[in-house]
């Protein structure tokens, strides 16, 4: 049996760590200064945190391992985390009189704005994705460590930016409308089919790392049936994820359409 590690690099380490000061410090002492009618924010930090070991588990764990050397389905789940699940903990657990002052700057606003522009954000999360699994480019991350922590990097920073107009922590670059989100996400998810098609219905095994891999003898999938799950994989998050957003503002559409407009949901009580 191949033995499986966890990943201590100075770079990961450091880089969770200086995150994790930094937000206990900026919602911690540096409050009073910032915000100081602002009162700690618990959840929030909870979320956050919870987003930080989501990380670590994510790309320090052997599910790391997993992904570079054997299984294509694995390095999946690991960019659906990274996509999906990691950034979404991040945003929520951010306050907006945390990232407000940084945006009054209004150079930093204003390219900040368009870059969260949901055209901007939409096609370079889009873009980014697709292009890292271009069969030469996908083959160099795995080849080369700097390589593929630049991979990562790229799409969790795209992705921060294609989740920005539909949870915003920021009111001085806030979300969009809830009917602009339905629409947003449906445009996103149509964009990410050709990639899924293209790795689910393949009929070559398009990356030889995994074509070569010794097989796991708990995880023995053949190379093609490999890729067709990681194709899978990544479709049904990307359907879960878009049905969950597509619902949640549906929800938040109708209640503050009834909020806006009372007589729409409750009748008028009338004398006979």
């Amino acid at each position: 049996m191949i033995p499986l590690h966890w990943h201590t690099e100075p770079l990961l380490i450091a880089s969770l760590l200086f995150a994790g000061w930094l937000y206990i410090v900026v919602t911690g002492p540096l409050r009073y200064r910032w915000a100081p009618k602002e009162t700690w924010p618990g959840r929030q930090t909870a979320l956050y945190f919870s987003g930080l070991t989501l990380a670590y588990l994510t790309i320090g764990s052997p599910l790391d391992q997993l992904g570079e050397d054997f299984l294509f389905s694995a390095h999946m789940v690991q960019h659906t985390l990274l996509i999906y699940a990691i950034p979404v903990l991040l945003l929520w657990g951010i306050p907006h009189w945390v990232i407000d002052p940084v945006f009054r700057n209004q150079w930093l606003r204003v390219t900040a704005n368009t870059l969260v522009h949901p055209v901007a954000a939409g096609v370079l999360f889009t873009l980014c994705f697709s292009i890292w699994h271009i069969p030469e480019l996908y083959e160099a991350a795995l080849q080369s460590k700097r390589i593929h922590v630049f991979e990562h990097i790229t799409m969790f920073a795209t992705s921060i930016l294609m989740w920005w107009p539909i949870i915003s922590p920021s009111r001085l670059l806030p979300t969009r409308s809830y009917a602009f989100r339905m629409l947003y996400i449906c445009v996103l998810m149509v964009g990410q089919l050709p990639l899924f098609g293209f790795l689910t219905f393949s009929r070559e095994v398009l990356y030889s790392t995994y074509d070569f891999a010794p097989r796991l003898a708990y995880l023995d999938l053949a190379p093609l049936d490999d890729q067709t799950l990681g194709g899978a994989i990544m479709k049904t998050a990307n359907m879960i994820v878009s049905l969950l957003v597509l619902g949640i503002s549906f929800y938040c559409w109708v209640k503050a359409s009834a909020r806006a407009d009372p007589s729409r949901v409750k009748p008028t009580n009338r004398t006979r």
